[in-house]
């Protein structure tokens, strides 16, 4: 690993549960290996682009580190549901990270969703410059998923494909294809592609107990989150 800079963000108001106060720990890099970034993800770092982060809150530990038990998963009514309605009608495409205008609005139209309906922070419309540095400059392997209705892209996630495990960064989707519950539906398709390919754990990033968009985490089970002394152990 070569890192360049770290820092720590000044306390403001939580972005999960605005009755609390966060701070997060940064580091930035110019190269990090898959195997570095697994180790990093073992003690609850997760990355978004060429940056690594952890919370350091000072008087909050509602953020835990989550991760699937893949070989023991067993999907619950709702995503049975979620995978019956999707798997015959939507179509997946697994390929290498790229910016696209499709990509850009469709974006743009879930971030606005969610800030008009759940009250996310408003977002800027995403330019391809700022998206290719989120989502497609990558220090290892990345893959993009994308899932079509026909011609229609309606999801985008991405996933990094690492070694012993694979770990979710981010997905967002069509707003008026919600009803299908393709955030459910592209999870189910990691934990279907790690169980093929005998990959123990799917991180999910942390889950955050009275955080309706980070709860739903839970719900792939069983799991595991990560306690403060460091180990791993099963939570649901």
């Amino acid at each position: 690993m070569e890192p360049l800079f770290s820092f720590h963000a000044p306390p403001s108001p939580c972005g999960y549960l605005p009755d609390q106060i966060w701070q997060l720990e940064y580091e930035h890099f110019a190269r990090i290996s898959p195997m570095e970034y697994v180790a990093r993800l073992r003690s609850g770092w997760r990355r978004f682009g060429h940056s690594l982060f952890h919370n350091r809150c000072p008087a909050c530990t509602s953020c835990r580190s989550l991760r699937v038990l893949v070989d023991r998963f067993l999907p619950n009514r709702s995503q049975r549901r979620s995978w019956k309605q999707n798997a015959e009608s939507v179509r997946l495409h697994v390929g290498r990270p790229s910016v696209s205008l499709g990509k850009l609005r469709l974006y743009d139209r879930f971030h606005a969703f969610q800030s008009e309906h759940k009250g996310w922070p408003l977002h800027p419309a995403k330019d391809a410059a700022s998206y290719h540095e989120s989502f497609v400059e990558n220090p290892f392997p990345t893959q993009e998923w994308c899932y079509y209705l026909g011609e229609r892209l309606v999801g985008v996630g991405y996933v990094d494909d690492l070694p012993s495990c694979l770990s979710a960064i981010y997905f967002f989707y069509e707003p008026d294809e919600r009803d299908r519950s393709l955030g459910t539906y592209n999870v189910l398709r990691i934990i279907e592609a790690a169980r093929l390919r005998g990959i123990p754990h799917l991180y999910l990033g942390y889950y955050v107990e009275g955080c309706p968009s980070m709860e739903y985490k839970a719900t792939f089970a069983p799991n595991q989150v990560l306690h403060p002394d460091g180990e791993w152990r099963d939570f649901r």
